[in-house]
């Protein structure tokens, strides 16, 4: 059956030259003059993609967008906007208002018929509700009070490294809800985010709810979105952050909390059920006094010293403090030391494409997964998986090495 695509454009001239290159590729074009045109469009007819102009009066393309998120019946359809305006400043605004893809005009005609037929085959996957386990899904935060040390980074390269690891679907929450980022790290679009939650009570959400929020990655990655406007994650309480991360640790066996750098109600909410936390800083006098004091705090809140792991984020170049002397001041140990590599970071974070995935046998590939594996279930640890992954077959293979 032929797709549908619905193209939303007020310009004359480029409807014609729209609907000639989409038609001529095979799909059948419904048109729309202005925003609120394709949404009245949108909501009486079924399409299975969504082309829009980002300048048009009346509606422009990124509230056009929003809107179509906020609909649950539009809220899954692919959309692609299409603007003049060739700017990095352009495309974050149409990834906060949910597009999938941003082309500039004006554009080659193959080029939209590539990117068209990529996003119909991206067509999202409803995750399907799951199986209560037996045991808990093990849940591990990753955390800092100083900003800037690549706590996401961490979160979701570990959250990708699990799934990879044991071929077992694992799950990132974002709790860092005014500002988060872990579906960019991902290069999702924010179709479903917290916000689709912020108005139901927590006893309302259920793991039905939760399937139809969680966004699902390639890797075997479902991410829990931060919301694209701040004012949505001030209504996220720590009462119903306890109920969705109940579901989730009944349902899946290992969950990454992206935590903010503070200690509001919503970050003790994660960091109160996680079983393991890891402790990010970077080798600066700031950071290493901020980790000082999130351990101080840990210690009345009564998390142990075993459930906790501090890991060194080799931010810059050189001239840092020295693993000894920062594990002298905290009088802990630095389980996991990850190299300078500002280019390889700042490359994976624009493009989407942690390192774990991307470039697994790198050196910040390898850290990665050796991580994973050390804060894994210990039962996942002792014994073969019947299917080794790739992922697994690499790390057993460097562990045989280093006992030799």
């Amino acid at each position: 059956m032929e797709a549908r695509i619905l193209i939303i454009e007020d310009d004359l001239v480029s409807q014609k030259l729209h609907r000639k290159v989409i038609e001529s590729a095979g799909y059948k074009v419904t048109m729309a003059a202005d925003g609120l045109e394709g949404l009245s469009y949108a909501k009486e007819q079924d399409f299975d993609l969504v082309i829009s102009d980002v300048m048009m009066p009346n509606m422009d393309g990124y509230e056009t967008c929003q809107r179509l998120r906020e609909n649950p019946k539009t809220a899954q359809i692919p959309i692609l906007l299409l603007t003049a305006l060739d700017n990095l400043k352009s495309k974050i605004k149409g990834f906060e208002a949910g597009a999938d893809d941003y082309l500039s005009k004006p554009y080659e005609p193959d080029e939209l018929v590539a990117r068209v037929s990529v996003l119909l085959r991206r067509k999202p996957v409803p995750v399907e509700p799951r199986q209560t386990l037996e045991k808990k899904g093990k849940m591990i935060g990753v955390f800092s009070l100083r900003d800037g040390v690549g706590v996401s980074t961490i979160a979701v390269n570990l959250a990708t490294g699990l799934a990879q690891l044991w071929g077992q679907e694992s799950v990132l929450v974002d709790l860092a809800l005014t500002a988060g980022q872990a579906a960019l790290m991902l290069n999702l679009p924010l179709r479903n985010t917290w916000a689709d939650l912020a108005h139901m009570e927590a006893e309302e959400i259920d793991q039905e709810v939760l399937s139809q929020t969680l966004r699902s990655h390639p890797s075997g990655v479902h991410v829990l979105s931060a919301p694209r406007r701040v004012e949505d994650g001030e209504l996220i309480q720590a009462a119903k952050v306890n109920r969705v991360l109940e579901i989730l640790q009944q349902s899946y066996d290992y969950i990454v909390l992206d935590l903010p750098h503070n200690f509001s109600e919503t970050t003790l909410a994660g960091l109160d059920i996680a079983d393991e936390i890891l402790v990010v800083l970077a080798p600066e006098l700031a950071s290493v006094r901020s980790t000082a004091m999130a351990l101080e705090v840990f210690e009345p809140l009564e998390y142990s010293l075993d459930s906790t792991r501090l890991i060194l984020n080799w931010v810059f170049e050189r001239q840092g403090l020295s693993v000894v002397d920062i594990e002298a001041v905290l009088s802990r140990e630095i389980k996991t030391v990850i190299p300078f590599a500002s280019e390889q970071f700042v490359r994976a974070i624009n493009y989407g494409t942690p390192p774990v995935l991307d470039e697994p046998e790198s050196t910040l590939g390898v850290i990665f997964e050796d991580l994973a594996f050390w804060v894994s279930q210990d039962d996942h640890k002792k014994l073969r998986p019947e299917e080794p992954t790739e992922a697994w077959k690499r790390l057993a293979k460097r562990m045989r090495k280093r006992r030799q």
